[in-house]
Formats: structure tokens, C-alpha cells, sequence
């Protein structure tokens, strides 16, 4: 018998996820000149609805999405989708990562919720990824919980890596001149909390992981199936070429 999927424990999926789309993606120009890059195609898909195809299938039910770079374009694409509830958190300026959430907070609730950037392109493996992302997830220990690849795997134009992860599952920022065996995908799940006493205006989410992690209370999953990071039109090339040809990279013949 062959098996496609297996059976997720008991896990809280939170009901609740934001999708970062408001920036200006400016490694991809010129094509993010005209086309936000959320909207940008791979396989004839936008990067943003493989995102919400991947929330609407552990259950997900209301998706905050931010705007700012090409923001009409992220509007006018979502908002004949009636299968899950989406909010536009527009932007006056570009807060960056963080300030973008910290914006959104009125809208995502008191509860944990995923968090995933609007280029993230993932595959998944035996189990849904945003699933086991959650069965990892404690409230009790945890206010930042980081999907991570590793390093050695990634598909694209990447640096060192980003962190290292003790045994049970803390992570540490990568040091500088060194490497790391992992490296941050852009999806995650962050409870409320972690945003107490942020600063308003733009900031990044790093500045939060590192306070998260000075409190031993950053922690990583890590990813099981195929991953693509596109920042350049190589990596979008690559990813496009390996998605037709159906994730099986080109091999010399022997």
C-alpha cells in the first residue's frame, strides 16, 4: 500500500495566520518593478495562493495579509476568494517584518498564530508542514517557533545558514564568520506576547527572535519535504524549471 499521508497527533492548529506581502521584494527586480512578488507565478501558481492553499488545508480561518508595495495588486487578486476570511492590513510606509505584525495585532487575536512570508515556497512531505510546524508549537515554553531547512538542502542563493538548535529544539543565532546548519524558511508561529514593550514604526522580526532567544524561548522545527528560496531571478528560475520537471533536479546520465 502506498502512503501519501499520515496521521497528525493532537495538535491546536491555530485559526489564525498572517502573510507578510507588503514588501518591495527588490532583489527580484525589475520584475517586482510592475508585479508584487507575492503574486509572481511558479508553475503557473502565485507564490501567495500556494500559502493559502497550504493554511486552508489544517484548517485555518482567518488570514491577515499586509499591503503596501503594489498593495492594490494583493487586494484586487484576494478579495473574490470566499473559502477562507481574508483582511488587508494596509500600510502607510513600509514597516518591515515586524512592525508590519505589530500593525496587524488588533486584527490576529490573543492567541498564537502562524506567521509566513508572502515569497515562502514549500513542499510538503508525509504531513502537512504547517501541521507538525503546530505540533511543535508550547505556549508554555515557547513565544517564537522558527521552520527551519537544512542548510545543506536549500535550493537557491543563501548565505551561512541562520541558527543552530541545542537537543531540545532552542535555537541560537549563527555567529558571525561562521555557519549554520539551518536556515529560517519565513513561516513560523508566535504567540502575542513576544510583541510586548516592540517599538512602533519599522523594525524586523529579528530584533524579536533575538530577544525571544535571550530569554531561551526561541525554538525551531525542522522542515521534512522540499523547499525554494527565491530573493533573485535565478532562484525564481530554479524554482520554476525544478516544478515542471517535478522537484527532480537535473542529473548527468551515467
Amino acid at each position: 500500500m502506498l502512503l501519501t499521508r499520515l496521521k497528525t497527533k493532537k495538535a491546536t492548529i491555530p485559526e489564525t495566520a498572517m502573510i507578510l506581502a507588503a514588501g518591495r521584494g527588490t532583489r527580484l527586480a525589475p520584475l517586482t518593478d510592475t508585479i508584487p512578488k507575492p503574486l509572481t507565478d511558479v508553475d503557473g501558481t502565485p507564490l501567495i495562493d500556494y500559502i493559502l492553499e497550504r493554511l486552508l488545508a489544517v484548517g485555518v480561518k482567518r488570514v491577515v495579509v499586509n499591503a503596501f508595495h503594489l498593495g492594490e495588486q494583493i487586494e484586487a487578486h484576494l478579495k473574490n476568494r470566499t473559502d477562507v476570511e481574508i483582511v488587508i492590513s494596509r500600510e502607510e510606509s513600509l514597516l518591515d517584518t515586524g512592525g508590519g505584525v505589530m500593525n496587524a495585532l488588533p486584527l490576529l487575536g490573543t492567541a498564537p498564530f502562524f506567521v509566513i512570508n508572502g515569497d515562502s515556497l514549500w513542499v510538503d512531505a508525509m504531513k502537512p508542514t504547517l501541521a507538525r510546524l503546530a505540533e511543535a508549537w508550547h505556549s508554555e515554553n515557547m513565544d517564537a517557533l522558527l521552520l527551519l531547512h537544512p542548510s545543506a538542502r536549500v535550493s537557491g542563493s543563501l548565505g551561512r545558514g541562520d541558527f543552530t538548535m541545542d537537543p531540545m529544539g532552542r535555537l541560537t543565532r549563527r555567529e558571525e564568520r561562521r555557519v549554520a546548519p539551518y536556515t529560517y524558511m519565513g513561516a513560523s508561529i508566535l504567540h502575542p506576547r513576544l510583541f510586548d514593550g516592540a517599538p512602533g514604526g519599522a523594525f524586523s522580526l529579528n530584533l524579536l527572535y533575538d530577544k525571544a532567544q535571550e530569554a531561551e524561548r526561541l525554538y525551531g522545527a525542522l522542515h521534512d519535504g522540499l523547499w525554494y528560496h527565491i530573493s533573485t531571478p535565478d532562484d525564481l528560475e530554479t524554482a520554476r524549471k525544478l516544478f515542471a520537471q517535478g522537484h527532480v533536479p537535473d542529473v548527468p546520465f551515467f
